[in-house]
């Protein structure tokens, strides 16, 4: 699946940039950089979500060529990063593949 984000905003909140650093030492500015960079962008299973919000994952690259997870949500056509970390061995190679399979 091939996204594009050419223009893409940011709804940013401290607490999850402080979160991410902490947790996964992944800056917002990677995060940002993934979705520039031809992410691929699943939805999440309606049964994981507790919140009243759709939530995505986008798996991606950032400019250094690192493998970062980001679930995310929209909200007033901003995106809005949740969680930000490391791809896990599985996902990495979901990412590869989804991006082999659409010719990237």
């Amino acid at each position: 699946m091939k996204t594009t984000f050419h223009q893409a905003a940011f709804d940013w909140d401290d607490s999850n940039i402080s979160k991410n650093w902490e947790k996964h030492k992944v800056k917002f500015t990677e995060s940002e950089e993934i979705f520039l960079n031809n992410p691929v962008i699943v939805e999440i299973e309606k049964s994981k979500i507790i919140y009243h919000e759709d939530r995505k994952a986008a798996y991606g690259t950032t400019d250094d060529g690192r493998l970062i997870f980001v679930a995310f949500t929209v909200r007033n056509n901003k995106i809005r990063v949740i969680s930000a970390r490391d791809m896990s061995r599985k996902e990495r190679e979901f990412y590869e593949e989804t991006k082999k399979a659409a010719g990237l």
